[in-house]
């Protein structure tokens, strides 16, 4: 037998609260998700309680409910609305790039200094560079191919293919990342092959052209890489370390689905890089304003990323499972 009071006292708040939702004529992606979440058990209460034949009034206005609770979620979900796009880009990817913040950033961090003193090593050491380039191929990179590169096709179609490439190597780096082996791999490729041109540039005396034709793509570029392998890194820890709480699997799941929100964020910042590449790049623009340009968007995106990502994290839905929520 079933104590109504202590019954209705418990589940009282969940029906208040559908009934709520479902008069609103406007739902963020959450409170959507709340309202088939609060349908659903209210269809099982309602369920559970005829079955013990209580109070007919009780089942007339929890029946109603329920009905008021279908219609509303028929009625969202035969219309599109870009309110969850809004979301994801305002909340969610910001909110998971702060997340993993310090797998990206610090990763970031030590990728640079590698690069660095790669750079500054086979500057140095003629012998070491003359192991990847001859004295005609290191020339030929710095008196043509290095510029011409960015104008050898046209923009759109150059673009384009910036975009692809860059995108499938982020994808691998981070879908790779449970296996933890493969980024360092990518990445130590990517490092060597920055650091033999960056070599060549700098021995030649063209540093100023070496800057000034990868910082306006670059910068914004690279982060989408180094985020890209430093969360694929958090995944692959995920499943070594899940942490108290959480089984393997559980722990892994959760930063799965935290890595999916990324990489769809990661598209469009990389679609953003390539069109810097072919547009901003190779442009007659003097060289402070191409720098500058790529700068203020990378700039940008930080502070996406980082001020405003924390105050996006700040603001999760409190519908959603702290205890799905991964933290760095």
């Amino acid at each position: 037998m079933i104590d109504l009071d202590a019954y209705i006292a418990e589940r009282g708040g969940e029906w208040q609260r559908l009934r709520m939702l479902a008069r609103r004529s406007k739902l963020t992606a959450a409170e959507a998700d709340e309202l088939v979440l609060l349908y659903q058990r209210a269809s099982t209460h309602l369920s559970a309680l005829r079955g013990r034949h209580t109070d007919p009034v009780l089942l007339a206005d929890l029946s109603q409910l329920v009905l008021t609770g279908r219609a509303a979620v028929t009625r969202r979900s035969g219309h599109f609305s870009w309110q969850p796009v809004k979301d994801f880009f305002a909340y969610g990817l910001p909110g998971a790039l702060y997340r993993t913040r310090r797998w990206w950033g610090i990763l970031a961090l030590l990728m640079v200094a590698a690069g660095v003193a790669l750079v500054w090593y086979l500057s140095n050491e003629p012998a070491a560079l003359n192991a990847f380039l001859s004295e005609d191929q290191m020339r030929e990179l710095v008196d043509k191919e290095f510029v011409g590169y960015y104008s050898e096709y046209r923009a759109q179609n150059f673009a384009l293919e910036v975009w692809t490439n860059n995108a499938v190597l982020t994808a691998q780096c981070l879908a790779s990342g449970v296996l933890i082996l493969p980024v360092i791999y990518l990445l130590a490729g990517n490092l060597l092959n920055t650091g033999v041109v960056g070599g060549a540039m700098v021995r030649d005396g063209a540093t100023d052209t070496l800057l000034t034709y990868l910082a306006p793509h670059g910068l914004l570029e690279l982060t989408c890489l180094f985020i890209g392998a430093g969360v694929g890194l958090r995944l692959g820890w995920a499943w070594i370390a899940p942490g108290p709480l959480r089984t393997r699997r559980e722990s892994l799941v959760a930063w799965v689905r935290e890595g999916m929100v990324i990489a769809v964020g990661l598209v469009v910042a990389l679609a953003v890089a390539g069109l810097l590449e072919a547009f901003i790049t190779p442009s007659p623009l003097p060289a402070p304003f191409r720098v500058g340009i790529g700068a203020a968007v990378w700039l940008a995106f930080l502070a996406y990323a980082l001020s405003w990502g924390k105050v996006a994290d700040a603001r999760r839905p409190p519908t959603r499972d702290d205890a799905d929520v991964p933290t760095a």
